[in-house]
């Protein structure tokens, strides 16, 4: 018998991995950002740093959105 993983199933849990921990880190990041740092809260900073703060969060979403793409997009 063979010991070991089969690299498609080896690659395939990399990719799911992967995916969770980009997932995580940017969700981590944007809460920390937005809660501890007090941008998203509307009143507590002023308006264009929060708009700024809900622009750049828009973007790197996009960003996460394109990477979990090409990532499972690849054969």
């Amino acid at each position: 018998m063979e010991q070991g993983w089969d690299n498609d199933v080896k690659d395939f849990f990399v990719k799911i991995l992967n995916s969770v921990a980009m997932t995580l880190l940017w969700a981590l990041a944007a809460v920390t950002a937005g809660l501890y740092f007090k941008l998203a809260i509307v009143g507590s900073t002023s308006m264009t740093v929060t708009i700024i703060f809900y622009i750049l969060l828009a973007v790197t979403f996009y960003g996460l959105v394109r990477y979990l793409y090409r990532t499972w997009r690849k054969a």
